[in-house]
């Protein structure tokens, strides 16, 4: 099986485990000291984008051997000529096709149109530990940055100071917290997005959610994703609380409530839990009966008053990919997020993770081919975000540009969580007295922050002074420093897409076609339909030479 490098001398970083295609490794700590590529540019920001030791070294590529199908088997297109999708106030001067001119802000929707400042949004960060403990920074960073985030399934029915009656809730201070915190610094990009699963449903997730919030939530349902083909899970550790769960309508694996297990538990040889969600669609028989049952959940939805409505869909095979296509489009959904195989997770089953379901670039391929016949039948088609596996400012144009035109976002998870640890991780131990509430899981400064970047905030964030500059000196001392690492590592995403679309002679995002990659392989040409790199123009250089 072909590796992934761990570590980049050029960058000069290194993965403390194995990485994974997205150059996350495959295993990514809270508690990690350094430093991925990701890690590293959620200090320095856009610094990251150029090789280290200026004027003390040359630098060349090591990405020459291209095996497989997959996203670093698509290269992006570079032009010598010409600029496209330049805004009313420019010109196609040299002086104006500079790519800090480049405009990378998108919007997606049907009736209500989204904006977002990047071309990106979260994965559902829901029910797992991580995503409560970190919600702060995950929040308010994306909010200040200015793009979509998804509070995940189960959050309510985990939360123990939630109240249910009737089984319909009637109070949810965690989830209530979560859409807060975003609120507090949207400024009209980005979104918060509340996913639903079959417990939310049943719980009354969407009614509680309208009657609070009204159009400033958007609703999710949800099929699945790409890290499993099965519902939701957390791990617990307190027997309480796994029959609290149990309680609430879950399935709690061992069942706590079994006295052999509650004696393993008291010896120690059970020491955890796990909770799952239930599948959806177990009473159909066929494709006809969930885009009923689809259709009629669209409905209910928008008649409780609902006016931006998603659906996120996992790696299944095509039948599921064709019915999310033709369903979400056919109940003018707002957004569509497609889930490939290689996503990350919270707990997923391990070895499920490893062979179930359709990998990313394969997924999306179809995706597009799917939504290419709706449109050819003079359909919309739904707006797309991709998802499965992307960290960089290349994915992020790499998969805009195979779904093209269709394809408005990337959904990236794990990468823009790793900020939120890290900026955490800083401030407790910059401030031992915050330690506790921002969860960090450092007692000092590591060498690879303190030998080689600074031991201040202001030294070590690269974007600190612009997120002070945007909420001012006394709001500042509010801002999570995971907040100021996810501003960071969002400049440092913007700019090096900004670099990559002016080499494609590209002004606009919404300029972005499959025209813009190409293929390094056969294999991958004919998964993807993006031609391999040499025959792509190759009958106008031919005309050229005849010249």
């Amino acid at each position: 099986m072909f590796q992934y490098q761990k570590n980049n001398d050029v960058l000069n970083t290194v993965n403390r485990g194995n990485p994974a295609e997205s150059g996350l490794c495959t295993l990514c700590r809270a508690d990690c000291k350094g430093k991925c590529e990701t890690w590293m540019s959620s200090i320095k920001g856009r610094k990251m984008l150029y090789p280290r030791d200026f004027g003390a070294v040359t630098a060349g590529s090591s990405n020459t051997n291209h095996i497989g199908v997959s996203y670093n088997n698509l290269r992006i297109q570079g032009y010598n000529y010409g600029a496209n999708g330049l805004g009313d106030s420019l010109t196609n001067s040299a002086d104006d096709c500079v790519f800090p001119n480049v405009s990378i802000e998108t919007d997606f929707g049907t009736s209500v149109k989204t904006k977002s400042k990047l071309p990106i949004m979260t994965g559902a960060l829901g029910s797992t530990f991580i995503a409560q403990k970190y919600w702060e920074s995950f929040a308010a960073g994306a909010a200040l940055v200015g793009f979509p985030l998804v509070v995940g399934e189960n959050v309510v029915g985990v939360d123990k100071n939630s109240i249910l009656q009737d089984g319909l809730i009637k109070k949810a201070p965690e989830l209530e917290r979560r859409i807060d915190v975003y609120q507090r610094y949207y400024s009209g990009y980005g979104a918060i997005i509340v996913q639903m699963n079959v417990e939310d449903t049943r719980n009354g997730v969407a009614e509680y959610l309208i009657e609070k919030y009204g159009d400033d939530v958007v609703i999710e349902l949800k099929w699945g994703q790409g890290a499993k083909d099965i519902g939701g899970e957390i791990q617990v550790t307190n027997l309480d609380y796994a029959i609290f769960l149990k309680e609430r309508g879950y399935i709690v694996d061992p069942d706590p409530t079994k006295p052999s297990v509650q004696e393993s538990f008291k010896n120690g040889a059970i020491r955890s839990f796990a909770r799952h969600s239930r599948l959806g669609y177990t009473d159909v028989n066929g494709y006809l009966d969930v885009q009923r049952e689809f259709m009629d959940s669209v409905a209910y939805l928008r008649k409780l008053g609902y006016k931006r409505i998603t659906l996120k869909t996992g790696s299944y095979g095509m039948e599921a990919l064709a019915m999310a296509v033709k369903f979400a489009s056919d109940a003018k959904l707002d957004l569509l997020t497609v889930d490939g195989s290689g996503g990350g997770t919270g707990m997923s089953p391990w070895n499920m993770m490893e062979s179930w379901g359709v990998p990313s670039i394969n997924l999306h391929s179809k995706t597009y081919e799917y939504a290419q016949i709706l449109a050819a039948k003079g359909q919309r088609v739904v707006d797309l975000a991709f998802a499965g596996g992307f960290a960089r400012e290349d994915h992020i144009f790499k998969a805009l540009a195979l779904g093209a035109p269709f394809t408005k976002l990337v959904c990236m998870g794990r990468a823009l969580m790793i900020p939120g640890f890290l900026g955490s991780n800083i401030e407790g131990a910059l401030y031992p007295d915050r330690r506790e509430r921002m969860r960090g899981n450092w007692d000092s400064l590591p060498k690879t922050i303190t030998d080689e970047i600074g031991v201040t905030p202001e030294e070590i964030f690269a974007g600190y002074f612009d997120v002070k500059e945007k909420v001012g000196e006394d709001e500042m001392k509010n801002i999570p420093l995971g907040a100021v690492a996810v501003w960071t590592l969002g400049d440092k995403l913007a700019a090096g897409l900004q670099q990559l679309m002016a080499g494609a002679r590209l002004f606009n995002v919404s300029q972005i076609s499959r025209n813009d990659i190409f293929s390094a392989n056969r294999e991958t040409e004919k998964e993807t339909g993006i031609r391999y790199m040499t025959d792509v123009n190759d009958e106008t250089a031919k005309k050229i030479l005849s010249l």
